[in-house]
Formats: C-alpha cells, structure tokens, sequence
C-alpha cells in the first residue's frame, strides 16, 4: 500500500507548512487587480461544471459512507448533491466574481490642520482559516469570497464531506491556477486528524482569522481554544415579537413563514413573543399546529389552544433547527424587549406592529446584527441582503455584524499624504 506524505507527518506540521505557504501566495493574490480575480473565479466556476462527473461520483462515496453510518436523513440532505446542486454551486461562484472588489475601496478621506491627506483604504486580511461542517458548497462558497477580497484560505472540512470537498477543491483550484492564481492560495488541509484544528486554533502569527461554520459544539470549542480572532456566531435563537399593534393577517404570514419555511437554519424563529393584546393569537398558534409544528408555550399560550405543550426554562435559549417553537404572552412592549434582552443570541430579532414609534423603539434598543420590522427572520441572509454568498451570520460587536460577505472580509489601512510635514 502507498503511504500518502501526509499521513508521515504530524497534523501540526501539516498545517504549519500549509498556512506558511499560504501566508507566501497571499502576497501576489492581493497584488492582482480586479478584472484579474473576477476572471479567475469564473475560471474556477467553468472548471467546477466540468468536473461535474468526478465531483459527484466523490459525492455519492459520501453519502454512502454517511448512510452506512446511521446519519441523520437532515445531515444527509445537507451533504448530498447533484447536477443542479452543483450547477448553483457554480452560479454562486460566478455571482462572487460579479461583486464589486472591495480590496482598495476608500472608506473616507479628510486633511487636517496640519496639511496631510488621510484616507482609510480597504485591504485582505490576510490568510484566513475556514472549518465546517456537512455543506460540500461551503468548500467553493468559502474559497470565492476569499480570493475576491484578496485572502488567502485554508480549508477545513468535515470527515463525513471530505471526498466532496476533495473533489471541488480540486476543480476550484485548476481554474485558479489556470487563471494565474497560486494554487497555494486555497488549500485543503489534507488530513481529518482532529488535531488538525487544534493547530488551526493555535496558529497566531500564520493564521490571521478563523471561521468556524458547524454546530454548536464545534464553535463553542473555536471560541474556547482560539489563539487566533474568531468571526462566528454561537446559536441563532431567533424572536419574533407580534406587537398589539400588529396587522393580524401580516402577523400570521410573518410568524409562519419565520419557523416553517425551513427550520434548519439559523435564521429560523424559535421563540415567538405574543403581545397579551392582539387579537389573533390563537389562529397564528393554530396555523402553526396545524402545519405539524410543536407549540411549547408558557400558562397563557397553552390556555390558547389544547395542544399547546408546556415551555420549560431550558426552552427559552434553545436553538431547536426543527418544526418546534417556543411560545410566551408577554404584557407589551417593555416585557418582549425584557425577554429578548435576556434569551436572544443577537443573531436576528422581528417585530410585527403597525405602530412607528414602537418599530423605532424596538429598532433602537434590540442589541442584535440583524434587527427587522414587518419581515421574517429568513431573510437574514446574505444573498437576500444582496451581497452575494456569506461565509457566515457574525453576532459578536468587533470587526463584522450580520452576513459576513466581502467587505466583511476585509480590514483597512491608513494612508496618508504629505507634503513635507514634520512634528513640531
């Protein structure tokens, strides 16, 4: 049997040596212009449609090994892919190419006093390091805003999607390389060794960001073990708060809509906040019972309807990614805001109210990335925000809020101009 160079080589020194070629191809990736990149990503996109037959062939290995495994029928949905899967894999590259290059964008300009031109320009990051879990598309998704803002990647898949992502790295990056990009600048780190990500996490220095796009447990461990900054977001319980105010047909739409179009994403509402005074509050709860969703409400929910289970605590801060919601009355406006002050991830909070002043009270005060009147909580996403595929929904306060696309991406510089000046 052949013996792959990786399998000799520790996972440490593995991604060492991958992130200090990676930290090397940033250099001339950053240095090419915009019609440069954009070229090369549709390169990437074309290269991606012919490679159709292999990737899914390495795809269908995966989801047998997954079956075989006992896994989930979601987590296989999630892993599967065919030709118009694949296809808007491809489309989604070739929209990043079609983005506006952030890279060299001033931010603002002014002079001083003192005579010199300051500006503040965007610029890469630097070499980011991307893990996730399940979605094959994140491996092209994830790769295309990088090259598009000028950053280095390296990739980190999960085990259960690694010949998929072997197979669309591989595609990916012929059309890079083919387009004058360094193969180097998107890699997959060739190993599943666990400590692989270890090595991630503690690669300050070569490593200027870290990614994480998974469950729960694999951001709670980046954020626990992260010597390098980290852009991600922990849960997504979602509210949405039907104000007294709140058209009852509107309402109804909304807060169905936000739990059942699809449950499984982090945009989903999990706990639905209904005002004491509006009106419809049984016939939006028994749409959604009627749907099949599982209603778990506090005393005055479950006097609603017969079918209505009990809420415990532990429900108020859980991410259900399923046909369940959590259901509370509340006493008005200072009482929805009390709650989600308390339970919200600060992902993406709603409120359904014809009234203004509470849809600016509640715009105001909510401390969440995505803060939304009269809508669903689905549409925090970055395709519907219009800036192209996302790697991710960041709910910290540093760097980026809300979909993380290419200008999230990116950092900045100062550049100033002088005419001679010195400090007196």
């Amino acid at each position: 049997m052949t013996i792959h160079p990786d399998q000799e080589r520790s996972p440490e020194s593995i991604v060492l040596d991958c992130a200090q070629r990676a930290r090397a191809a940033q250099l001339p990736l950053a240095a090419l212009s915009d019609i440069q990149k954009a070229e090369a990503l549709h390169a990437a996109a074309a290269s991606l449609r012919r490679s159709c037959g292999p990737i899914l062939q390495a795809n269908s290995c995966d989801i047998d090994a997954a079956t075989s495994a006992g896994l989930s029928a979601a987590m296989i949905d999630r892993l599967r892919l065919d030709s118009d899967r694949l296809e808007g894999i491809a489309k989604a590259v070739d929209a990043v190419a079609d983005l506006p290059d952030p890279v060299g964008q001033i931010i603002d300009q002014s002079t001083p006093p003192n005579g010199l031109q300051l500006s503040r320009v965007r610029v890469p990051i630097g070499v980011l390091g991307i893990i996730y879990e399940s979605r094959p598309n994140v491996t092209a998704d994830a790769a295309a805003l990088c090259v598009r803002a000028g950053n280095a990647v390296l990739l980190r898949g999960g085990s259960e999607a690694v010949h998929s992502n072997t197979a669309i790295h591989a595609a990916f990056v012929e059309g890079l390389v083919a387009s004058g990009v360094p193969a180097d600048a998107v890699q997959l780190i060739p190993t599943q060794d666990r400590a692989a990500v270890g090595a991630m996490l503690a690669a300050a220095g070569l490593i200027d960001m870290i990614i994480p796009r998974g469950g729960k447990g694999l951001v709670e461990r980046v954020q626990a073990d992260a010597r390098v900054p980290v852009l991600a977001h922990l849960d997504g319980i979602c509210h949405t708060y039907l104000h007294s105010a709140a058209d009852t047909a509107m309402a109804g739409d909304i807060a169905f809509n936000a739990k059942m179009r699809r449950t499984g994403i982090c945009g989903a509402m999990e706990t639905l906040l209904i005002d004491a005074q509006f009106s419809a509050s049984a016939a939006v709860l028994g749409r959604l019972l009627d749907a099949g969703c599982e209603v778990r409400g506090d005393a005055r929910a479950q006097a609603l309807d017969s079918r209505i289970v009990p809420a415990g605590d532990a429900d108020w801060g859980t991410e259900y990614l399923e046909p369940i919601v959590s259901v509370r009355i509340v006493d008005g406006l200072g009482e929805a805001l009390a709650h989600i002050a308390e339970h919200s991830s600060h992902h993406t909070d709603v409120i359904v109210t014809s009234d203004d002043a509470a849809a600016e009270q509640f715009l105001n005060t909510v401390d969440s990335a995505i803060v939304m009147v009269n809508a669903s909580s689905q549409f925090a996403d970055g395709g519907e925000f219009g800036l192209g595929a996302e790697i991710g929904i960041a709910t910290g306060r540093l760097h980026a809020r809300g979909p993380v696309a290419l200008e999230g991406l990116t950092t900045y510089k100062w550049c100033v101009r002088g005419s001679g000046q010195v400090r007196p």
